[in-house]
C-alpha cells in the first residue's frame, strides 16, 4: 500500500508574525519556517501505518516555492521514502493545490492520500475536501482515529456533537486533527539519510494544470492592541462600570 502525504511550507508556529510596514503582506525575512503542524500529524500517521505494516511505501509532496525542498526533507527524515516537489513561485491558493495534488494523485495512484485539516497561516480548511471533489475519492476529514482494513478505511471524526466513524472505500483522503497523534522528532542519523533520497521536482506545465489566482490580498496589519485594563476595589464598582461605562449589563 502507498501512502501520499502532502506538506506545506509555513512560518513556524512559535515565531510571532509580523505585518510588513506597508502592509502589503507578512515579512518573512529571517523568519522561521517549518512544516505546518497539521501536516506533522499526518507524516506520523503515515509513519505509524508502514511501521505497523500495512503502508509499504511513503511519498511526501509540497507545493510551492524552491524553500518548500527543506520541509520535504524533514518529512524524509520522519520516516517518508521519497519526495516531490510541485514548484510554483507565489502564493498558490486552495484550489490551484488541489488540483495539483490530483495531477499528482493520478501519476502515483497511491491508496491513501493524508494531509492536514488546514494550515496554520491561510486558515482555508479547503484543500483536502477540494482534492476529494476533483477526484472522486471518498474522504474522512478531521480524523482523530484511523485503522485501515481490507480494502478499506475506517475514520473516527471529531465534529461538533462529538465523534462521527466513517467507513470509506480506498483509494481514500484523510485530513488529520490535532487528537490523532503526537509527531516525533527526527534524529540525527536520520536526518542525513534523508538527504540521499529521492526528491523530484515538477511544474505545473509538467503535470497538465493551469495555476490561477482568483483571491487578491488588499493588505495585512496586526490585531488592534488591548487596552490596559483597571482594577476595582469591589463588586459593587465592578457592576458599576460594567453597567455605566462598558453598558454591557443593564
Amino acid at each position: 500500500m502507498k501512502a501520499l502525504v502532502a506538506v506545506k511550507r509555513v512560518v513556524d508556529y512559535n515565531v510571532k508574525v509580523r505585518a510588513k510596514s506597508d502592509g502589503s503582506d507578512v515579512d518573512l525575512n529571517n523568519v522561521k519556517m517549518a512544516i505546518n503542524p497539521f501536516c506533522e500529524i499526518a507524516v506520523e500517521e503515515a509513519v505509524r501505518l508502514k511501521e505497523a505494516g500495512t503502508v509499504s511505501e511513503i511519498v511526501a509532496v509540497s507545493v510551492g516555492g524552491s524553500g518548500c525542498q527543506e520541509q520535504i526533507r524533514t518529512a524524509l527524515a520522519l520516516g517518508a521514502d521519497r519526495g516531490i516537489h510541485v514548484e510554483v513561485d507565489g502564493t498558490v491558493e486552495p484550489l490551484s493545490v488541489a488540483k495539483l495534488l490530483k495531477a499528482v494523485v493520478e501519476q502515483e495512484a497511491p491508496d491513501l492520500v493524508i494531509m492536514g485539516k488546514q494550515s496554520i497561516d491561510g486558515d482555508n480548511n479547503q484543500t483536502g475536501q477540494m482534492l476529494g471533489a476533483l477526484t472522486g475519492m471518498g474522504q474522512g476529514t478531521f480524523a482523530s482515529e484511523v485503522k485501515v482494513g481490507d480494502g478499506s478505511v475506517e475514520v473516527v471524526r471529531e465534529v461538533d456533537g462529538g465523534l462521527q466513524t466513517v467507513s470509506l472505500k480506498l483509494p481514500a483522503i484523510i485530513t488529520t486533527d490535532l487528537r490523532l497523534n503526537e509527531p516525533r522528532y527526527a534524529s540525527l542519523p536520520n536526518i542525513m539519510k534523508a538527504k540521499k533520497k529521492p526528491l523530484d521536482t515538477f511544474t505545473p506545465d509538467q503535470l497538465s494544470v493551469s495555476v490561477k489566482t482568483h483571491v487578491t490580498q488588499s493588505s495585512v496589519a496586526p490585531p488592534p492592541e488591548r487596552a490596559a485594563g483597571i482594577k476595582v476595589e469591589d463588586v459593587a464598582q465592578l457592576v458599576d462600570k460594567l453597567k455605566n461605562e462598558a453598558k454591557v449589563i443593564s
